[in-house]
């Protein structure tokens, strides 16, 4: 029916919303094909790695579909250009396109996936914790305040976030840890 498809679209929506606003980092490993809706799931991750013989998607046009429900966070990782081309053909293009276009970020050799994704985990967990939740956040905000055009708002929003940051918790402890040098205390 009607309603059931709609019902199901709009929960697939909230799962790529609830990815992308969810608070720590999301990282994704690519092997094999990504396509249609599963291009759509890198485009909403914060960190994309993908085997060098991957291959990607926007194939719905090929089903007589289009990614409506993905296209928001494939327009803010590749750009209109890049979403037009790939959108309208549904054609498929390499794991080198798409660290070229912005969908990801890098390519290993398939041998190395592994061992080059548990080097990104530990990049992202030195990291302080809040620090890495807040800065997500920063991203959303500043994108929201750039496309409402307020200049003003955003140079606030950064000045007072700054403020908060270094007077908190993390914030003093990584600039102790700097002027020690040492690791600070999540890193340790």
């Amino acid at each position: 029916s009607k309603r059931k498809n709609l019902a199901e679209s709009r929960k697939l929506a909230l799962l790529f919303q609830a990815l992308n606003i969810f608070p720590k980092p999301v990282i994704a490993k690519v092997q094999g094909g990504a396509l249609g809706g599963g291009a759509g799931l890198v485009a909403v991750c914060d960190y994309v790695l993908a085997a060098e013989d991957a291959v990607f998607a926007f194939s719905e046009v090929r089903l007589g579909l289009v990614p409506a429900v993905v296209s928001p966070y494939v327009l803010a990782k590749i750009g209109e250009s890049h979403a037009r081309s790939l959108f309208l053909s549904g054609m498929r293009f390499t794991a080198l396109r798409a660290r070229e276009i912005g969908l990801i970020h890098e390519t290993v050799p398939p041998a190395l996936l592994d061992e080059r994704l548990a080097q990104r985990v530990q990049e992202h967990l030195k990291a302080a914790p809040g620090a890495a939740v807040e800065a997500k956040q920063l991203i959303m905000d500043v994108t929201r305040l750039m496309k409402a055009g307020d200049g003003k708002a955003i140079m606030e929003h950064g000045c007072e976030t700054i403020s908060r940051l270094r007077v908190g918790k993390e914030g003093q402890e990584g600039m102790a840890a700097l002027l020690a040098k040492r690791e600070p205390e999540w890193q340790a």
